[in-house]
């Protein structure tokens, strides 16, 4: 049985998120510079072939403001990304998850 993993993340943007199981790598992004955030995810180095909600490997990235309630206002002055691991990427039982971050790239 694969028990649900969800990770908070409590950074003003998400430029960039890679996060490995040893076998598998997701990717993902969150664009600050639009209106309406976009978050674009991939899997391994496939970022042409973009994952949809179809997908065994999708992600949904939520986005928390500082009193709890979902919010689409990136970049956060408080709050934070949620997401939940899907359950395709913890099916052979990792013995480990690395998850790197950016929160904004500097210039």
């Amino acid at each position: 049985m694969v028990h649900p993993v969800v990770m908070r993340l409590q950074l003003k943007g998400l430029e960039n998120l890679r996060i490995a199981n040893g076998k598998e790598t997701l990717k993902a992004t969150v664009s600050s510079h639009t209106e309406k955030p976009r978050v674009r995810l991939w899997k391994d180095k496939k970022e042409e072939a973009l994952l949809d909600s179809k997908s065994p490997y999708w992600m949904e990235i939520r986005y928390i403001g500082g009193d709890g309630k979902p919010t689409s206002a990136v970049p956060f002055q408080v709050g934070y990304f949620e997401m939940q691991l899907p359950k395709a990427f913890l099916e052979d039982n990792p013995k480990s998850i690395t998850v790197h971050w950016i929160d904004f790239y500097r210039g």
